[in-house]
């Protein structure tokens, strides 16, 4: 708790980066007070920018925001990367909720969650600790969906997509539908939706891919790269001026090939029941009560050739919050406002079979954190925050009739995570704000730092972790400053995030592990090391022409170095520096843009690693908005690397990188109607 104090004993000038112009819909993730200039640095994708960027990952659909990158272990499993952070450093949130699957285990499994079927996508790039736990303190990713209905409606509402075409030739549908009920009391909304995707083998350059015996063939596919996924959920919800509850039901299945492995598929199941409630002005102290719980049922089989079950994994678990806004009092010429919360996760994990690295184990956590802003007028707001954690994580071991030790006995680690931070912002002039942020963060390792043991198929090594292993511990520091004007805006943001103890995957320098077939692995072993992360991001738009027909130019760039100080090494996967430029027509109906992107060669590499080089694509759209009978219909066609340029991409794990290119040339098509 020392390390605690001292956080808040420090300046209070010190804060948060980017606030949202209030024209913006309010951010609701990491924002327990729902204030429309929250302070924590925010990218949103929705509305039609979301239909034109769905990828068929999150990791693909995100892949463009500033400081946003993806692990792209194929197109498949494609796991966002924030500043550099992947992993169980980036929390994936379901409606505020946590996403409990394998994700964040191996690269070549996939997130549940599809955005055919998501509204909102918000993503907050830097330490979110303080509102979701260790596994936040690289930033959050959370999709929002309306399948437990939050707006009152009379009547019927709905909305139906098709799309076809695009790398992987892709033909998916989505529909889903409301229907609402008023009463005295309050309204009833039910909730309905459902999808369906399949692609084939990913189209991309022709290229030399890797074989076995060191030889290469030249292929125009990506192999073992094709996918079915479907899915669908029940929902409603009682809403009432004091009162708002209800419940869902969803159910997600993936079957996808492991670009890594020609003969191997992954089968994947998720089944979840989520609960929600708020309770506005209960009288007292107390101006709002939130609550919101779930349960997860989740699996995945890793399919041979033959049919055989090699490994499955499995995740039960549920997770719950409580969250308690206080009212408002006033403090010299503002205001103060907060929230008081509680959190619990369960997790039982299992891994069995031939490619099991871990142990079954059993993750408890329970946190306290407290969120308070002062608001000065239009002069700005400060902000603060604690939070303490309680987690243990249990592994269960050997079996009692396992033929050799991998795992040894059961055993048990304990940890108490604590995690601070100042924020605010300054109106220095109209249009004008300067902001700042400093958190202090801790991160509890994972069951796989602590105690995995075997070969991971997914990174070809054998991978150890250490029952020992310490808290993770960092400091974050963020400097923004942002300028508006009509339709003009620029932001411009920096950060330092500086580790103690960062637990990093390295390689021991002991001889390789021999299987029984023969098959040789390095030896790589978690352990802590001191590091640094550091980067820039710069965001612009302009309007260059307005009138009927507006014409506007965006654009953005992004860079982060990362270095393990201990050794002196680049860390690993990092994305080279990047920039995209747009310019967007709009005349009545119509919008079309044209895009360019720039990825520099990534040669700052560690040396169990090699250069990626640099690649530029262009990329085209075009939208119309129209009447259809009595329902707003948008019909869409896009072109994507109409160069054909071939890329790679530096976040991809070395060993599968020259097996899966970016996409090639392509075009799809999609028409969307909603009522």
């Amino acid at each position: 708790m020392k390390k605690i104090l001292l956080m808040a004993a420090l300046p209070a000038a010190v804060a948060a980066a980017w606030a949202q112009p209030a024209s913006q819909t309010v951010v609701v993730t990491g924002n327990p007070l729902r204030v429309e200039d929250a302070t924590s640095p925010t990218s949103v994708l929705a509305g039609n920018a979301l239909v034109l960027r769905r990828g068929s990952s999150l990791g693909e659909t995100l892949n463009s925001l500033p400081g946003v990158s993806s692990t792209y272990f194929g197109p498949n499993a494609s796991r966002p990367v924030i500043r550099g952070q992947d992993g169980d450093r980036i929390r994936m949130l379901s409606n505020a909720g946590a996403s409990l699957d394998a994700s964040s285990l191996s690269f070549d499994h996939a997130v549940p969650i599809d955005p055919l079927l998501v509204d909102r996508i918000e993503v907050l790039r830097g330490p979110a600790a303080l509102m979701y736990g260790g596994s936040a303190i690289g930033g959050v990713v959370n999709a929002i969906d309306n399948r437990i209905p939050q707006h009152r409606l009379d009547g019927m509402a709905g909305a139906a997509e098709i799309r076809m075409g695009g790398a992987a030739n892709e033909r998916a549908a989505t529909a889903w539908l409301e229907r609402g009920f008023s009463g005295a009391g309050g309204n009833m909304v039910l909730h309905a939706d459902a999808f369906g995707r399949r692609t084939s083998n990913l189209r991309v350059t022709a290229f030399d891919r890797p074989l076995d015996d060191g030889s290469t063939e030249r292929r125009t596919r990506v192999v073992n790269s094709a996918n079915e996924a479907s899915g669908g959920a029940l929902g409603a919800s009682w809403l009432s001026d004091q009162i708002s509850v209800g419940l869902s039901v969803d159910s997600y299945r993936n079957d996808y090939g492991v670009v890594a492995e020609e003969d191997v598929t992954i089968r994947m199941r998720r089944d979840k029941v989520a609960w929600s409630g708020e309770f506005r002005n209960p009288g007292g102290w107390i101006r709002v009560w939130r609550a919101q719980a779930a349960g997860t049922d989740y699996q995945h089989q890793e399919v041979e050739g033959d049919g055989a079950v090699g490994t499955t994994f499995k995740t039960r678990g549920g997770d719950a919050r409580l969250e308690a806004v206080h009212q408002r009092f006033s403090l010299g010429s503002g205001h103060i406002e907060g929230t008081v919360g509680l959190q619990h996760e369960s997790v039982n994990f299992s891994a069995l079979g031939e490619e099991a690295f871990v142990p079954s184990t059993r993750t408890r956590q329970n946190a306290v954190f407290l969120v308070e802003r002062w608001t000065l007028g239009e002069k700005g707001h400060l902000s603060a925050g604690l939070r303490q954690e309680q987690l243990r994580v249990r592994s269960a071991g050997d079996a009692d009739a396992a033929a050799q030790v991998q795992f040894g006995p059961a055993q048990e680690r304990r940890f108490s995570p604590q995690s601070a931070s100042l924020g605010g912002a300054l109106n220095v002039a109209p249009g004008w704000q300067l902001s700042s942020g400093l958190s202090y963060t801790e991160r509890a390792p994972t069951s796989y730092e602590l105690y995995a043991n075997g070969v991971h198929a997914a990174t070809g090594a054998y991978e150890r972790g250490d029952t020992q292993q310490a808290i993770e511990r960092g400091r974050h520091l963020e400097l923004a400053l942002a300028w508006r004007s009509g339709a003009n805006a620029v932001k411009v943001q920096v950060f330092d995030a500086r580790f103690s103890n960062y637990i990093v995957l390295e390689a021991t320098g002991e001889p390789d592990f021999v299987s029984d077939e023969g098959d040789a692995f390095p030896i790589l072993a978690f352990r802590g090391s001191r590091a640094r992360l550091r980067g820039l991001e710069i965001e612009g738009q302009w309007r260059l022409i307005s009138g009927p027909r507006n014409l506007d130019l965006d654009a953005k760039l992004d860079l982060v170095r990362g270095t393990q100080l201990s050794s002196g090494e680049p860390l690993p996967r990092l994305a080279p520096m990047r920039i995209q430029a747009g310019l967007n027509w709009f005349d009545g109906p119509w919008t079309a843009r044209l895009e360019l992107q720039h990825a520099a060669r990534q040669s700052r590499v560690p040396s169990t690693d090699s250069a990626t080089a640099g690649w530029t694509m262009v990329n085209v759209s075009a939208s119309r908005s129209f009447k259809w009978g009595g329902s707003e219909a948008l019909a869409y066609l896009k072109a994507t690397n109409l160069g054909n340029t071939l890329a790679y991409s530096a976040g991809t794990l070395s060993s599968v990188r020259g097996l899966t290119p970016l996409p090639g040339r392509a075009v799809l098509a999609g028409l969307r109607v909603a009522f």
